[in-house]
């Protein structure tokens, strides 16, 4: 077998694991009321070279044949006065908080910012960034990530939380949202489409989220992404990650779009996010009861880095996973987003899970985080720090829609998604009429 996915750490074992979460979940969907239905058979294995193609979708992503970098000139590794520290600076409100944070313009380029940061020492840059809301994380052993107090509390807890959602105030009852039934299969698509029906408001960015919508788009549910007008979303991030879904723009702070968006929330069966714990609550949506929340964030709910931004690279960086993957003392990465990737299915099939059990009871709340992902893969058996360079994502194992290409699904049965991304924002704010009854 080519050695995709191939490092130090059993990526590929925790990509299988991550995708077969979901057909496990799809699989108790699909069972009938009784119990196990002895004449469906087990779940095909997911294939190595389509989960390699999915996981590192960036690197099999083109635009009109033209491959894309999936990281900005201001993005990566650098050094500092004492050892190493990784930025993240694609979106431009983050570019320009790292420039602020060390006193340089805007457009200044990568060199300049280089000699800058070795200047100074990784601590520093890591706490000063977090005040103002800049990206950058210290690179760390993963001894000193397990002994610190952000890196235990990204060990504790189930890989995928899940609880049935408080109750309500008592002097705030919601009204007006219809009634949820428990997940029933729509027969006429037996169990290639068990969310048939299903309404998935997505408020998530970048991958891992993302990657949780499609999949639940992938097993038939109605997916509506709402992005608010700015920043707007990396275009090749959208199309590689937006296959099955729709896409609209609101804008949370203006009154009549909160009303649109509360009137789509108030007849969605899940919500989706993809920021971090309680970013989004001074927007002023209220999540009816009975409503499944997904949600996935960088660090999880509790912990000293709860409120902190951070992405798949910085958590790889801040986790240990940095230097393991590196040579000589020089940080690397993962042959993949893999963090990113692995959260998705993982919310995706919690999800799935959610949706099953849900009766005339609350909805639950389902949540995963990148650091406790980060922690799984630290965790399992079958490290490797003699392996061969990993070989290229299977450029065979692609789709192409006019001039976007994309990775197949990486859930076996399916051999390409319902259809390819929307342009971003062009849908309306509406739910797809004929749902079944």
């Amino acid at each position: 077998m080519e050695p995709w996915l191939a490092a130090h750490l059993p990526v590929l074992d925790l990509a299988l694991d991550a995708v077969r979460a979901v057909q496990r979940a799809s699989a108790r969907a699909c069972r009938p009321a009784d119990g196990i239905d002895p004449a469906r058979p087990d779940p095909p294995d997911p294939e190595p070279a389509r989960l390699a193609a999915a996981f590192a979708s960036d690197r099999v992503f083109a635009l009109g044949g033209r491959a894309v970098d999936g990281f900005a000139p201001l993005s990566g590794f650098f050094r500092t006065a004492d050892g190493w520290v990784r930025t993240h600076a694609n979106y431009p409100h983050h570019r320009e908080r790292l420039t602020a944070l060390v006193d340089l313009p805007d457009d200044v380029a990568r060199p300049v910012l280089a000699q800058r940061l070795t200047e100074l020492p990784g601590q520093e840059l890591e706490d000063l960034a977090a005040d103002i809301g800049a990206i950058v994380a210290r690179v760390r052993t993963e001894q000193e990530w397990r002994a610190s107090e952000p890196g235990r509390a990204a060990a504790s807890g189930p890989l995928v939380r899940t609880g049935p959602r408080p109750a309500p105030a008592a002097d705030a009852p919601r009204t007006g949202s219809p009634a949820r039934r428990p997940l029933a299969i729509d027969a006429a698509h037996g169990g290639t489409a068990p969310l048939a029906g299903i309404r998935v408001l997505d408020l998530t960015r970048v991958i891992a989220g993302p990657v949780a919508t499609r999949t639940l788009a992938l097993l038939g549910a109605d997916v509506l992404r709402v992005d608010p007008p700015d920043p707007a979303e990396i275009e090749w991030q959208h199309l590689d990650t937006g296959q099955g879904k729709r896409s609209t723009v609101l804008d949370l702070r203006d009154a009549r779009d909160r009303r649109t968006a509360q009137d789509l929330l108030d007849a969605a069966d899940v919500l989706v996010t993809g920021y971090r714990p309680g970013a989004i609550d001074p927007l002023g949506l209220e999540v009816p009861h009975d409503v499944v929340t997904g949600r996935v964030s960088a660090w999880g709910a509790s912990g000293p880095w709860a409120d902190r931004r951070g992405f798949d690279s910085i958590v790889q960086a801040a986790s240990g996973i940095a230097l393991l993957e590196g040579q000589d003392g020089t940080p690397g990465a993962l042959p993949a987003q893999a963090l990113d990737h692995a959260s998705g299915y993982l919310l995706a099939a919690g999800i799935v899970d959610a949706l099953t059990r849900r009766g005339d009871g609350p909805g639950h709340d389902v949540s995963v985080s990148l650091a406790r992902t980060a922690t799984w893969l630290l965790d399992l058996p079958g490290r490797d720090p003699q392996h061969p360079a990993a070989a290229p994502a299977p450029g065979n194992e692609t789709v192409t829609h006019d001039r976007v290409t994309t990775a197949r699904p990486a859930l076996p049965g399916h051999d390409d998604y319902p259809h390819p991304a929307h342009p971003w924002g062009r849908d309306a704010p509406s739910w797809l009429a004929g749902r079944p009854g």
